[in-house]
């Protein structure tokens, strides 16, 4: 319902930022959206599909976040836990 996919906005940086995610069914009510028209964002939808299941939506919102705050809260470093990556022989 929203004018913008959640991937065309800038979710803020260093400040709290609140996802907020309706019903599978219903989404969030107009009222709300019309509210906020440059603050809410939709995910893109095949054909005639209703929605993806709210806790894979809530998946795609949250990683798109912390993905445009270049992930700051993760570890950024792969780790093996049986080998190293210095023994490692890259071949092509």
């Amino acid at each position: 319902k929203a004018r913008f996919t959640y991937n065309k906005i800038t979710y803020p940086q260093g400040e709290d930022c609140y996802i907020i995610f309706g019903k599978e069914s219903k989404g969030i009510p107009e009222e709300v959206l019309l509210a906020h028209p440059e603050t809410t964002v939709r995910l893109p939808m095949v054909g005639d599909t209703r929605s993806l299941n709210l806790s894979n939506s809530v998946a795609i919102g949250v990683y798109e976040y912390y993905r445009q705050n270049e992930f700051k809260a993760f570890t950024q470093l792969g780790e093996l836990h049986n080998h190293s990556w210095e023994e490692a022989t890259w071949k092509k």
